[in-house]
């Protein structure tokens, strides 16, 4: 067991043991009429169900001036492995944002959605109705393995189809079995006792922290393979998947000031067959669940256990726990990441569309009403949905006639994507003000102001075709992976951010803090001149991560990333 237990655990540890299995006393905050939030210990019960307990922080002072408490309301995020859904439940889904979640549609970067500002008293109706979509929420959040992510693009690879399975697979092998989430939320009665209720992976205090896996095929990265706990790297050989590289310990989040947080590079640890990979994760997750600290959350994650306790233990762990230890790994190397616009053509013949979703956030503007295009696609009944780790949606399965159904409505919507350039089709962000509690400075509302004032920056070096990797969070948690962006913007006061520059445009470099805490003035002023010199001595294909390397510009260390070294070096 962990070398931890003799210290004080940490107290969302204490909620847990008495949660009675993620009970707590949901049930009865839900019926309080008396306030608009949960009781304290469940809102960190509620992240197990997939909820988040949050409030409005542009209107937060008024209300407290006014002596009202904050204008309480929920995220609630939805477990789709794969990002994969059809026609109907996207409907479902669409039909949920118009009536409970201010008319939109969120999709994250881990190929889900997110509801925001559901209020409680419909809580449960809309947990329900996403239930009645054949999906849910369990999971979704929390101190257990989260939603499981997986190529997007059929036209990625002939094998897209088995990853997306052992998605899907691994996803249902890691989920708590709890019976909390049907008597909560679906009123279903309680068949056993509470007190018998076994959960056979994470016991009664599931994981120390939140847990993240991916798969990816090569040599696309569209999953930032290496910003994961546990990654499976396929490997194809004359058209067949032969097996998976197991790559562990990758993380984004650090926190400001604390040199002893650090985002991540997943390692490498060996290959398993396909049919061993449910035994494999179960292998990790239960290492963590038995060796990760449980007294300060801020180190709970598995990259910390790792860089703990050592790879090579951390491997040796995982092999006593199989039946099977892991073969040597397999060579592999990725080319890209992000997601390809437009149409195309997958190896069964059959046509995909991907879409643009700036910033994940699915609504209708004047200018481009893609919430009512995507729905009356939907009503098609065509094909079927993919969510992108890149925060866009793909419209795959579709036949030559299909394709011309859709197209015709992609058409008469004005929704098409000639107009995205390379960089904002390379953006992502997270959703920073005003719901995110931990937000220090905005990120959605703000992020495709900035890229326009960068696109025209590029377009005065003459480099408007370049795609270059840029990606913002108001916080230094790193939900939009900053920390493997060309251009990474984390925020550090209302109008201020960290500026991280040179991580790799295919997603296997960390970037290094460039400049701390400057306004937007500084920003641009910054980047105009790096992006000119990179206009100016660009080698053929270079990429603007590349560049700041070999100039320079940022420290060139490798994959060590000045983060870990930095931590270590204070142990």
């Amino acid at each position: 067991m962990s070398d931890t237990v003799t210290k004080s655990l940490s107290d969302v540890e204490r909620i847990k043991t008495a949660s009675r299995n993620l009970r707590g006393t949901l049930a009865e905050s839900l019926l309080d009429p008396l306030t608009g939030a949960i009781a304290a210990d469940d809102t960190q019960l509620s992240k197990f169900h997939g909820i988040y307990q949050q409030d409005d922080r542009d209107i937060r002072a008024e209300r407290r001036k006014q002596r009202l408490e904050p204008a309480y309301s929920f995220m609630i995020r939805a477990r789709i492995p794969g990002g994969r859904m059809t026609p109907a439940q996207w409907l479902a889904f669409d039909a949920i944002g118009q009536r409970y979640a201010n008319n939109s549609v969120r999709i994250t970067t881990r190929q889900a959605v997110q509801f925001h500002g559901v209020i409680k008293r419909e809580l449960k109706t809309t947990m329900q109705g996403i239930n009645a979509s054949l999906l849910d929420t369990l999971a979704a959040c929390g101190d257990v393995n989260r939603n499981v992510m997986a190529p997007a693009s059929p036209a990625s690879s002939p094998v897209f189809a088995e990853v997306q399975a052992a998605a899907q697979s691994m996803s249902d092998h890691l989920c708590p079995r709890t019976g909390a989430y049907h008597e909560v939320w679906l009123d279903k009665q309680k068949v056993i006792d509470t007190a018998d209720e076994i959960e056979p992976i994470y016991g009664k205090t599931y994981l120390p922290r939140k847990f993240k896996a991916a798969f990816v095929i090569p040599p696309d990265n569209d999953v930032d393979v290496y910003s994961q706990d546990l990654g499976f790297v396929a490997i194809v050989t004359a058209g067949q998947l032969i097996g998976f590289n197991v790559m562990v310990g990758g993380g984004m989040g650090m926190s400001h000031g604390e040199v002893a947080t650090y985002p991540r590079l997943a390692s490498t640890i060996g290959f398993c067959p396909p049919h061993a990979v449910n035994a494999v994760a179960e292998a990790v997750v239960t290492t963590q669940r038995d060796f990760g600290d449980r007294t300060n959350r801020k180190h709970a994650l598995l990259k910390y256990t790792i860089d703990t306790h050592g790879l090579e233990w951390f491997r040796d762990e995982v092999n006593r726990r199989l039946s099977q230890p892991l073969e040597p790994a397999r060579e592999v190397g990725f080319t890209h990441t992000g997601d390809r616009y437009g149409w195309q053509s997958a190896s069964d013949g059959l046509w995909q569309h991907t879409f643009f979703v700036e910033n994940g956030r699915v609504a209708d503007s004047e200018s481009r009403p893609l919430l009512s295009a995507l729905r009356a696609i939907a009503r098609l009944n065509l094909g079927y949905f993919v969510l992108t780790p890149n925060q866009n949606v793909i419209i795959a399965g579709l036949s030559d006639a299909d394709r011309t159904k859709v197209a015709y409505l992609i058409e008469t919507f004005a929704i098409g994507v000639n107009s995205v350039t390379p960089l904002r089709g390379q953006s992502l962000a997270c959703v920073g003000f005003p719901t995110c509690g931990l937000a220090m400075a905005e990120s959605e509302r703000y992020m495709p102001d900035l890229v326009s004032e960068l696109d025209a920056l590029l377009a005065k070096h003459g480099i408007a075709d370049v795609p270059i990797v840029a990606r913002m969070t108001g916080c230094p948690n790193g939900c939009a992976r900053p920390y493997l962006a060309e251009i990474g913007l984390v925020g550090k006061a209302p109008g201020r951010y960290n500026l991280l520059l040179g991580a790799s445009f295919n997603g296997d470099r960390l970037n290094r803090l460039y400049q701390e805490n400057i306004d937007e003035a500084s920003i641009v002023a910054t980047l105009d001149v790096l992006l000119g010199e990179f206009a100016a001595t660009r080698r053929d294909d270079e990429a603007f991560g590349d560049f700041l390397h070999r100039s320079g510009h940022v420290s060139a260390t490798g994959t060590a990333d000045d983060f870990h070294v930095a931590a270590v070096a204070t142990r």
